[in-house]
């Protein structure tokens, strides 16, 4: 299945790009998504995002969904 990846604000940054597209085989979540993208453990803080609702890293994917990744917002 093929997913579409956003990465926003620091995160973005952090990445190094603001969007990707990952091929995944089989049942996949969103944890499987960050897995793919980054070498990296996910910040215990990022908030993800299936087609645009919140969700966490056990949501099921499925074919063409967008997997958002962010840091949390805040502000005052």
């Amino acid at each position: 299945m093929e997913i579409d990846v956003k990465f926003f604000a620091s995160l973005r940054e952090r990445m190094g790009r603001t969007s990707d597209k990952v091929t995944l085989e089989g049942e996949a979540t969103v944890s499987d998504v960050w897995r793919q993208v980054s070498s990296e453990p996910m910040p215990g803080n990022i908030l993800v995002a299936v087609n645009k609702e919140y969700t966490d890293l056990s949501q099921a994917l499925k074919n063409g969904d967008e997997v958002a990744f962010f840091p949390p917002v805040t502000g005052g």
